[in-house]
């Protein structure tokens, strides 16, 4: 049996749904109810409260892992006391490049390596539907605004983080690896703005933003360490950021998916009909 946290997530939601697919036993959790496919087993559970944890490991062999919570270490405990073997991490690339700014998931890397586990860690560069962010925008009046217009990244679509998530779980020889993913080519926030536009069949508007405007709106959300870290990544990306990654093709045997697929699958999140609720950037 395979644990996925964050089940609900854009990556969660579609890992769940390939390792069913694929015939595995899955246990999705979630901190909130959630409609799971026929065949899975839920858990209502919260990864900054591991020692709720224990039922949602029971069975078990490999466990996805969000980063999320202050206690790497007791979720990992908990994980091994259970039977469970084999650990995949979803991190993040800034580990690897701005290491001052992304020293949560370091922390859990750090735990993930030390827990005497096998283990993969997964460096997921930005996700494709971070765009979810412009939603309510796009469908009441058709803009999106984000700072930095013409300074592009290699983005990369939820759906092929699960994909690769869903081989490293299942397949031998991903031991002790980490892995950086990305998209196939650096995509700019004007671009993105356009291609969820011809999704649509109808134009979308770009506003650049300063980098002040961006650093208030951020920091409703965000921790000021964290603000800096994000807004140096998006406005000065290092060389390092820059470079799409092999990782995805190496493990999968095909390119990583464009931006314009990911935009013309979420199109109904940017239509006038769609529910109010706008969906949370998340993995």
């Amino acid at each position: 049996m395979i644990v996925v946290t964050g089940a609900t997530g854009n990556v969660g939601q579609e890992l769940v749904r390939l390792l069913t697919e694929g015939g595995e036993r899955v246990t999705a959790v979630s901190r909130r109810p959630a409609h799971v496919p026929e065949g899975v087993r839920h858990h209502q559970g919260d990864l900054a409260e591991p020692q709720g944890l224990g039922p949602a490991f029971e069975g078990a062999d490999a466990l996805f892992l969000l980063v999320a919570g202050e206690d790497p270490r007791g979720i990992l405990e908990r994980a091994a006391a259970a039977g469970i073997r084999r650990v995949v991490l979803l991190s993040s690339q800034g580990v690897g490049t701005r290491p001052e700014v992304y020293a949560h998931p370091a922390r859990f890397e750090d735990a993930v390596r030390r827990s005497g586990l096998e283990w993969t860690i997964l460096r997921s560069g930005g996700l494709n539907s971070n765009a979810y962010a412009w939603a309510e925008s796009i469908r009441t009046q058709r803009t999106a605004a984000a700072p930095f217009g013409d300074v592009g990244l290699p983005t990369v679509d939820p759906a092929d983080i699960a994909e690769v998530a869903a081989a490293v779980l299942r397949e031998s020889g991903h031991a002790g690896r980490t892995y950086e993913l990305t998209g196939p080519a650096p995509v700019t926030p004007r671009e993105r703005a356009e291609a969820i536009g011809a999704a649509l069949g109808e134009p979308v508007r770009f506003v650049e933003q300063t980098r002040e405007e961006a650093r208030a709106q951020m920091l409703t959300f965000m921790p000021e360490p964290v603000v800096e870290g994000t807004l140096g990544l998006l406005g000065e990306p290092l060389p390092a950021e820059l470079e799409p990654s092999p990782a995805v093709r190496q493990i999968l045997g095909r390119e990583p998916r464009p931006f314009a697929d990911w935009a013309a699958r979420s199109a109904p999140a940017f239509r006038e009909e769609a529910p109010s609720r706008t969906p949370r950037p998340r993995r």
